[in-house]
C-alpha cells in the first residue's frame, strides 16, 4: 500500500463495501486484523473488499469478517472506523482470540490444550522480547570489547535485566497456567516456587539431594495442572466458612508432596528427553533435519499446531540457555519474504505490488501474517515456494549450529539474540534466495487489477 493512502480513506472504503454502519455490530482489532462482527454477510461484496487498497487479506469466521491490514495500520484504520460509525473500538487480547478461534472450530481436547498453551505464553512475549534484546545487545558489547564490558557496572546491570524473564519464568508460567486450568493464580505461582526453590537442594530423598527447578517449564505445567484440578475438588467439599483457610492449606500441602515425589521427576524425564531428542535430531540429521523442520513449519502455523512448540522453546532455554529450534523454524518466514519478492518482481498487478510493498517490511521483521494471507497463500504456488525457501534456510541454520538465547523474536530481529549472528544472517539470505528462486520457477497466476 502506498504511504499516501490515508487510514480514513481505507476505513471509508471498507465501510462502504461491508454494507454500511447498519450492517456492523461491533468494531475491534488485534495486532494485524480489523475484526467486524456483521449482521448479514450476504450484503458484503467480499471480492470488492479484498481489492480495497490497503487490505492484505480476508478471513471469515463465525459471523465475523477479519480484514488483514498489518501492524500499526490496523489500529489507525479501526479508530477511523470508530469515528465514522460512532462505535466504540475495542483492542482484543491475542490469547483470548486464540482461545475463541480454536473453540469455534469444533474444538477437540488437543486443540483446547493448544489454546491453553497459547494463553499461558502469549502474555509473556513482551518480556521475552525486552529481556532478549537487552541480552543480545549486552552479548555483542562483550564480544566487541573482548570481555571487558562484562566487568563494568553497566554491563553487570544489563546481565541482570537480560536474564530477568528467565529468573522468574517458572513463577510467571505458574500464575498463567493456574488461570487457564481453573485454579487460583497465586497458588499456581506458589506451586511453581515450591519446585524451583533453592532450598530443595538441602532436602534428600533416598540419600539423593533434590534438584531445584528440575523439569523446568514442563514440570511447572504438570504440577500446576494437578494443583488446579485438586483445588477445584477440594473447594467442593470444604465448607464455605472454612474455604479461605482450609483450601489453600490442603492444596499447597498435598500438591507439594505430589509434585516433589511424582510430577517434578516426571517433568524432568520429559524435559530431558525433549532436550536430548532435539540435540540428537539436529546434530545427527544436521542439514536434513533443518530442511524438514524449516520446510514444514508454515503449514504447521496454518493449522495452529505450532503453539504446542512454545513450552519446548521455553524449556530448552531454561534448561540449557540455548534453543537450536527457533532459528530453524524462523526460516519459514524468511522463505516467505523471498517468495513475496519474486511475486513483486514478476507481477503486473499494481494492487498486488502495493500489498507486497506494505507487507514486506513487517514480514522481514518477523510478522508473516500479512504476507501469508495477502500474497503467498491466495496465489497458491508462491506458498509452496515459501516452504522451499524455509527448508533451505533451515538446513543452513542446522548445519551451522545456530541457536537463540531468548525467544519472542523472529525474522531479522532474531539476529540479536542468536549465538552466531553472522551465520544466522547467512541462513536468512539463503532462505530469501531459495524462496525467490523456487517461486520464480514455479510461477503463479497473475491477478488482474
Amino acid at each position: 500500500m502506498s504511504n499516501s493512502i490515508k487510514p480514513k480513506d481505507i476505513a471509508e472504503h471498507v465501510l462502504q463495501v461491508v454494507g454500511g454502519k447498519e450492517n456492523i455490530v461491533s468494531v475491534a482489532y488485534c495486532m494485524t486484523r480489523l475484526r467486524l462482527d456483521i449482521v448479514d454477510e450476504e450484503v458484503i461484496d467480499k471480492e470488492a473488499l479484498k481489492k480495497v487498497e490497503g487490505v492484505m487479506g480476508l478471513v471469515e469466521q463465525g459471523g465475523q469478517i477479519q480484514i488483514i491490514l498489518g501492524p500499526g495500520r490496523v489500529t489507525k484504520v479501526a479508530n477511523e472506523l470508530g469515528v465514522i460509525t460512532g462505535m466504540k473500538v475495542g483492542e482484543l487480547d491475542e490469547a483470548k482470540i486464540r482461545h475463541d478461534e480454536i473453540k469455534a472450530k469444533n474444538a477437540t481436547p488437543f486443540k483446547l490444550l493448544l489454546r491453553k498453551i497459547a494463553s499461558i505464553f502469549i502474555p509473556l512475549i513482551p518480556a521475552f522480547i525486552g529481556c532478549g534484546l537487552v541480552m543480545g545487545i549486552n552479548n555483542m558489547a562483550i564480544k566487541a570489547t573482548n570481555g571487558a564490558f562484562a566487568k563494568t557496572t553497566f554491563g553487570g546491570i544489563l546481565v541482570v535485566i537480560g536474564g530477568a524473564v528467565f529468573f522468574g519464568l517458572n513463577l510467571f508460567v505458574g500464575v498463567n497456567a493456574a488461570k487457564e486450568f481453573g485454579g487460583s493464580p497465586m497458588l499456581g505461582g506458589t506451586m511453581a516456587a515450591v519446585i524451583t526453590s533453592p532450598a530443595l537442594a538441602k532436602v534428600a530423598i533416598g540419600g539423593k539431594a533434590l534438584l531445584p527447578g528440575r523439569g523446568g517449564i514442563i514440570a511447572v505445567l504438570l504440577v500446576v495442572a494437578f494443583s488446579s484440578w485438586f483445588e477445584k475438588k477440594v473447594r467442593k467439599v470444604v465448607p464455605e466458612v472454612l474455604d479461605l483457610f482450609l483450601t489453600p492449606l490442603i492444596v499447597v500441602l498435598v500438591s507439594s508432596f505430589v509434585a516433589i515425589f511424582v510430577l517434578q521427576p516426571a517433568g524432568g524425564v520429559i524435559s530431558d528427553s525433549i532436550g536430548s531428542a532435539v540435540k540428537t535430531a539436529i546434530a545427527g540429521g544436521g542439514a536434513i533435519t533443518g530442511f524438514i523442520l524449516g520446510g514444514t513449519f508454515l503449514p504447521l502455523v496454518m493449522t495452529g499446531l505450532h503453539q504446542g512448540l512454545t513450552p519446548i522453546h521455553a524449556d530448552l532455554l531454561k534448561a540449557t540457555g540455548e534453543n537450536l529450534l527457533l532459528p530453524i523454524l524462523a526460516m519459514a518466514g524468511a522463505g516467505q519474504v523471498g517468495a513475496a519478492i519474486a511475486v513483486l518482481v514478476k507481477t503486473k498487478s499494481k494492487r498486488l505490488k502495493k500489498t507486497i510493498a506494505s507487507a514486506l517490511p513487517v514480514g522481514i521483521m518477523g510478522i508473516g501474517e500479512p504476507l501469508i494471507y495477502g500474497v503467498t497463500l491466495p496465489l497458491g504456488k508462491p506458498f509452496i515456494g515459501a516452504c522451499i525457501g524455509g527448508a533451505f534456510g533451515g538446513a543452513v541454520q542446522a548445519a551451522l549450529n545456530v541457536a537463540s538465547t531468548s525467544m519472542g523474536l523472529s525474522g531479522l530481529p532474531l539476529t540479536v539474540i542468536t549465538n552466531k549472528p553472522l551465520l544466522y544472517l547467512i541462513g536468512v539470505v539463503s532462505a530469501y534466495g531459495a524462496g525467490f528462486i523456487a517461486t520464480a520457477f514455479l510461477g503463479f497466476e497473475d491477478p488482474i487489477d
